[in-house]
C-alpha cells in the first residue's frame, strides 16, 4: 500500500509550487516582476486553458481577436525549459532598455498522442496597464529560431 505525498506539487513552469510561483500572477494578487516570470506564468496559464489571463497579458497591438482554444483541442503541456533571458547576457555589453526584454524557451507538449516541442524567442514590453497605470510586462510576439 503506497501513500500519496501530501507535499504540494510543483508549478507547471518548473517552479516550487503554483501558490508561490505563477499562481499570484494568474490570480491577480501580484504583478510579474520580470519578462521571464510573465512568460512562465503564461506557460502555466496555457496548461490551465486560462484565456482571460493570456489575453490580459498580451500586448494590445498584437492580441488576437479570435479564441485561443478550440473546444476539441486535446493538448497536454509536458514541461518548460527557459534557455535564456537575453537581457542578462546583453547587460554588460550595452545599456539595456529596461522596458523591453526577450526570453528564449522550449515548451514540450503532447497532441494526439505525439510529443512536440515549441522553441520560441519571445518579445516583451513593460508599460503602464490600462486599469491602474502600474508598470507591467506584456507579451508582444515571438519567432521560432532555426
Amino acid at each position: 500500500m503506497s501513500k500519496k505525498s501530501s507535499a504540494p506539487t510543483g508549478c507547471p513552469c518548473g517552479g516550487p509550487s503554483l501558490a508561490t510561483c505563477c499562481g499570484p500572477y494568474i490570480d491577480g494578487s501580484a504583478i510579474a516582476p520580470t519578462a521571464e516570470a510573465l512568460m512562465r506564468s503564461r506557460y502555466t496559464a496555457y496548461g490551465q486553458r486560462n484565456e482571460p489571463y493570456l489575453l490580459a497579458t498580451w500586448h494590445a497591438s498584437t492580441r488576437p481577436a479570435e479564441p485561443l482554444f478550440g473546444a476539441e483541442e486535446k493538448l497536454q503541456w509536458l514541461g518548460l525549459e527557459v534557455k535564456s533571458a537575453l537581457r542578462l547576457r546583453q547587460r554588460k555589453a550595452e545599456e539595456a532598455d529596461q522596458n523591453r526584454d526577450t526570453v528564449e524557451f522550449v515548451a514540450r507538449f503532447r497532441v494526439g498522442g505525439r510529443a512536440e516541442r515549441l522553441h520560441e524567442i519571445s518579445n516583451f514590453v513593460r508599460e503602464p496597464d490600462a486599469i491602474g497605470g502600474a508598470l507591467r510586462w506584456f507579451y508582444v510576439d515571438g519567432h521560432f529560431p532555426q
